[in-house]
């Protein structure tokens, strides 16, 4: 597979299927896609032992990483072929303690889309639909200058 000729989208959707493999991170993090549609990601997350604060409880940087990835996931799947984009921007809003051991759905979704700023929102919840925390994140689009 040629992933530089594939589109945001056609790139997550093969990720999904697992044709190509999760990045790293989702190792580091445990996290995987659910499924990826234009301008909306949604992963399953759980977190275990090693996301743990000094408290014993779940660090922040769990929820927060799990929803720059989503955010940013459903901004890449609006763009074509070629074109690179990065978070220049993330807002978390941690609402309660999130759990050890407890699979999590993290939905991303596009608000706004130009063509330099991607706007997305991500909520991290429960089965049961109890949130834990929301973000909302700005992607900067990168194209290749016209020469």
């Amino acid at each position: 597979m040629n992933i530089e000729s594939m589109s945001g989208l056609e790139l997550m959707q093969a990720v999904a299927r697992g044709d190509l493999p999760h990045p790293s991170m989702a190792q580091t993090i445990p996290m995987k896609f659910v499924s990826v549609d234009k301008g909306v990601a949604v992963f399953e997350a759980m977190a275990d032992e090693r996301h743990t604060n000094p408290l014993g409880g779940v660090h922040g940087g769990f929820a927060a990483t799990v929803l720059d990835s989503v955010t940013a996931c459903a901004v890449h799947s609006m763009l074509e072929a070629g074109i690179g984009y990065g978070t220049i921007d993330l807002n978390v809003k941690m609402l309660k303690a999130v759990p050890k051991g407890t699979p999590l759905i993290a939905e991303g979704k596009v608000i706004s889309m130009s063509n330099s700023l991607g706007v997305s929102e991500g909520r991290l919840t429960d089965g049961t639909g109890k949130i834990y925390a929301y973000a909302s994140a700005t992607c900067m689009i990168m194209r290749a200058k016209k020469r």
